[in-house]
């Protein structure tokens, strides 16, 4: 495994799990800060409560469909996830997380993960190790440049960064 592991305890969800889900409508105007209070809300009323730092996301298919709202995935990102594992991406959830700098992999194999299971989460490679378990799962993996775009916290920071060691 690379040194880019990721280590957490999974927190695990089912198929469908939409943007109001995750970021419940009736709490956008509120601040980021605030906003994350009500993460996965509509899923998991407890989940801000119990989620912890570093946690890894886990969940069947079609995660993150319904709005294009950017603020879904970030509800996520700041509520401490390390990175999100589904069966499968609604495809702009999947493009929003990575824009902010938030790690996505698709597992075919999810449904053998656990609620609570401790993970080691290779991203690069495609590999997660159960190590609970002892199981290991492949994933797809996330190319050079867009684990480059993402340590650099997102598109923007990455394009900043780009220009600015361009000189402009």
């Amino acid at each position: 495994m690379s040194s880019r592991v990721i280590k957490g305890r999974a927190y695990k969800f089912g198929d469908n799990i939409n943007t109001d889900f995750i970021n419940p409508a009736q709490y956008m105007e509120l601040s980021m800060e605030e906003m994350t209070k009500h993460a996965m809300e509509g899923a998991d009323p407890n989940f801000s409560k119990n989620v912890r730092h570093g946690d890894i996301m886990v969940a069947g298919k079609n995660f993150g469909s319904g709005s294009s709202r950017e603020t879904a995935p970030m509800v996520i990102k700041y509520s401490g996830i390390s990175i999100i594992i589904a069966e499968f991406f609604a495809r702009i959830f999947y493009r929003n997380a990575i824009n902010i700098g938030l790690k996505v992999l698709i597992c075919k194999e999810v449904s053998e993960i656990q609620h609570g299971d401790e993970l080691e989460v290779d991203p690069q490679a495609g590999i997660i190790k159960n190590l609970i378990t002892g199981k290991n799962y492949q994933t797809t993996s996330l190319p050079a440049h867009i684990m480059e775009l993402i340590e650099d916290g997102g598109l923007i920071e990455h394009l900043e960064k780009k220009l600015k060691a361009e000189g402009v």
